[in-house]
């Protein structure tokens, strides 16, 4: 008897096993996306599919209520994220996911689990959406700000930002600490600071790794700044803090300076 050979590559065949598995990345990125904006309207528009109904959710564990609690603890952890590089206080993101967490863990249904999702994504993006609403800047410097968002892994400047805004330096300085009430350069810094104690607390990243990710100018500089900043070193900061918010790596290590 002759076999119909299929022509299906290794890495088409990876992918389709994915699916069966797992959510497609872009539909996830699309739903973090909109609680960030704090689109609220559209977020309810999709929450309408019942979280422990939806498809593709990997198998964390071969009990139903403990596999959704999985999937709610890295879902949550991902939107504190998604919120914090929108611009929503660390300790804000890191307080509001703590306590969810808690609520999901305390659960005894899936029905139940899915409410708290449901719960917990629309206070988020409801505090988004106030955030957004109250802290507006003017367009040139939201161009500026999502640029800075978009490159913490990059060495930036006043002359970059002005690039892309289309404004001269004196200017774009001039303007930028008018609406942030920060310099340019502290406004960077404070973001590279927010994420670097991110990845200390919530990553196995090493001290150098997440420094040279994020574009320091070097170790001891990175350690010097954070120091300052709360009082505390790297490693300090990472001893106090790891696995707050569980113990999920949702922020990759981009490629170094440029």
């Amino acid at each position: 008897m002759s076999r119909t050979k299929t022509n299906i590559s290794y890495h088409e065949f990876l992918h389709r096993e994915y699916e069966l598995f797992h959510a497609p990345y872009q539909s996830e990125t699309d739903f973090f996306g909109t609680i960030k904006n704090g689109d609220v309207r559209k977020l309810q528009n999709l929450l309408k599919e019942p979280f422990h109904k939806k498809e593709g959710l990997g198998i964390l564990s071969q009990d139903n209520l403990q596999n959704l609690k999985y999937h709610f603890t890295i879902t949550t952890a991902m939107v504190a994220r998604y919120c914090i590089s929108g611009g929503m206080g660390q300790a804000e993101a890191f307080s509001l996911s703590d306590y969810y967490i808690r609520l999901a863990d305390e659960a005894q249904t899936v029905v139940e689990v899915s409410e708290i999702h449901d719960e917990m994504c629309l206070n988020y993006a409801r505090r988004m959406r106030a955030f957004r609403k109250n802290a507006v800047p003017s367009p040139a410097i939201r161009i500026c700000i999502d640029y800075i968002y978009e490159h913490l892994h990059t060495r930036m400047t006043v002359a970059h930002l002005a690039r892309v805004s289309n404004l001269s330096e004196t200017y774009l300085s001039r303007l930028f600490k008018k609406e942030t009430g920060m310099a340019v350069s502290t406004f960077i810094l404070n973001k590279k600071l927010e994420t670097a104690k991110a990845m200390l607390a919530d990553s196995s990243y090493s001290i150098a790794e997440i420094s040279a990710s994020l574009a320091f100018p070097s170790q001891s500089y990175f350690s010097n700044v954070l120091k300052k900043d709360c009082g505390l070193t790297p490693k300090q900061y990472r001893d106090r803090n790891a696995g707050r918010s569980g113990d999920f790596t949702v922020l990759p290590v981009p490629e170094g300076p440029r």
